[in-house]
């Protein structure tokens, strides 16, 4: 089945567990079901060929159990009827077993849903024909280097429904390429994620990744210390991904383990950062049945909310954001769709930052290490510093004031009046992430978001390239 064909089975299926532990656990329970179905494909190449062509469709159906004042949780791939049965009898003896849950915050009572983002069919269901003509673009485009990475689709529709009487269905779709050109020992990334697969445009990527790896050949080795930057898109992402995992996680705040102090001015005004998985691919509800919607998180640079479950949320006063997810009773409600705002977006708009206009915009002034015109017109205005392409490898050294180490990947360079002027060795750097982005320290944004990919669970991030005025390099990256 697929297509509304697919929902309308996700939610029989949702609704059918709802009746099965009213019959068996009584009236008194209280359940909630999620049913999704998640059809990913993925084509993989490696030295400029394809070796890999992979998909796979899956159903899970996820149940929450409350009954006499006591809390368990299961989960399942098998919907027959056996096995949703099996399901259910499994989940009620966990709940006999549980501890009192005083607790309980009670389950999302009957409420609109929005629809969500509009879903490319040709996308959800692309052949692997459709990735490998993305693929051979990017091999063509590089010209004889060598190229390695992937085009990925996916395609996911689910269903909600508990026993208070709310439902939900949704569906999403996405595609993403993520790919290297290797000149020597160096290389040059280009990555995309996009609503539509028809919006990633191998050639411009592969041109792009190209141009950058004949630019990092022969890199210098420079002296750690303190240096202003200029980041691309990719290594913003990794300062959004860990501000959302440890500091905009409602579970940390109440722990006290987290930076955030909503209503403090604790980012430099230019910082505008919103959670917002109506933008592109997410299904438009949580694992709690709640209705997603944006979450302003920074505003003009003033922390504003951090994101909750319902549990959380309840505990705080504030009622869940959206955010109940797998494992956040464990990890806490992580936002998983952040947007920095670009110096043309504003948190009401849905932004001019489209994946159509960012794919334009990597093909645009590819002139090697600077691959766009918005990472030219930032690095223009240096006149002594570092441009980096991307990071990896990060880990959280203070959790409570966001401190990471990690290092840089895919060319680093000296920029000197404006101009790169030598690729680098790469680095490693110890960095508060908070205090990068603090007051007075952002010197520039980017007018054009480009979203990376994540996870194929509809989490991703987007973002301009972003100029700071300080990073800590702390040695070289085997240091």
């Amino acid at each position: 089945m697929r297509r509304n064909e697919g929902m309308s089975a996700e939610l029989e299926i949702a609704a059918g567990v709802v009746d099965l532990v009213r019959q068996t656990a009584g009236a008194g329970a209280e359940a909630e079901v999620l049913v999704t179905r998640s059809d990913l494909a993925l084509t993989r190449f490696a030295n400029s060929f394809v070796h890999q062509n992979v998909s796979e469709t899956g159903v899970a159906v996820h149940l929450r159990l409350h009954v006499d004042g006591r809390t368990a949780t299961g989960s399942g791939s098998r919907v027959d009827a056996d096995g949703l049965a099996v399901l259910v009898e499994r989940t009620r003896a966990a709940a006999r077993l549980a501890p009192p849950d005083p607790a309980w915050p009670g389950l999302t009572a009957p409420t609109p849903v929005p629809s969500g983002p509009a879903v490319d069919e040709a996308t959800a269901f692309a052949s692997p024909d459709e990735r490998a003509e993305r693929v051979r673009a990017f091999v063509d485009a590089v010209e004889g280097l060598e190229a390695a990475g992937y085009c990925r689709t996916a395609y996911r529709s689910g269903a909600f429904a508990n026993s208070a009487g709310h439902t939900a269905v949704g569906r999403a779709a996405e595609a993403a390429m993520d790919g290297i050109a290797r000149a020597g020992g160096a290389d040059g990334v280009a990555r995309l994620c996009a609503d539509r697969l028809a919006d990633l445009d191998g050639a411009a990527l592969g041109a792009r990744a190209a141009a950058k790896a004949r630019a990092a050949a022969d890199p210098v080795e420079l002296p750690p210390g303190h240096y202003e930057v200029v980041l691309e898109p990719a290594a913003v992402a990794d300062l959004l991904q860990n501000l959302a995992w440890y500091g905009f996680n409602g579970k940390r705040y109440a722990e006290r383990q987290s930076f955030a102090e909503p209503g403090t001015a604790q980012f430099d005004p230019a910082v505008t950062l919103v959670d917002d998985p109506l933008h592109a691919s997410t299904l438009p509800f949580d694992l709690e049945g709640t209705p997603r919607r944006a979450l302003p998180l920074v505003e003009g640079g003033t922390t504003g909310a951090v994101a909750y479950d319902r549990r959380g949320g309840a505990e705080a006063g504030a009622g869940s954001t959206g955010h109940g997810m797998p494992g956040s009773a464990t990890f806490g409600p992580i936002p998983h769709n952040i947007r920095l705002l670009s110096g043309t977006s504003d948190a009401g708009a849905a932004g001019a930052a489209g994946a159509a206009v960012a794919a334009g915009s990597v093909s645009a002034g590819v002139t090697g290490a600077v691959g766009d015109p918005d990472t030219a017109a930032l690095v223009a205005g240096m006149r002594r510093g570092l441009l980096v392409s991307d990071f990896w490898y990060t880990r959280v050294l203070d959790p409570k004031q966001l401190v990471v180490t990690g290092l840089t990947r895919n060319g680093v360079w000296l920029v000197e009046d404006g101009v790169p002027t030598r690729a680098v060795r790469d680095f490693r750097f110890t960095e508060s992430y908070p205090r990068a982005l603090g007051p007075g320290r952002v010197l520039g944004l980017g007018r054009t978001a480009v979203r990376q990919p994540g996870r194929v669970d509809g989490s991703w991030y987007e973002a301009p390239a972003l100029r700071l005025s300080s990073w800590h390099f702390t040695g070289g990256a085997s240091g």
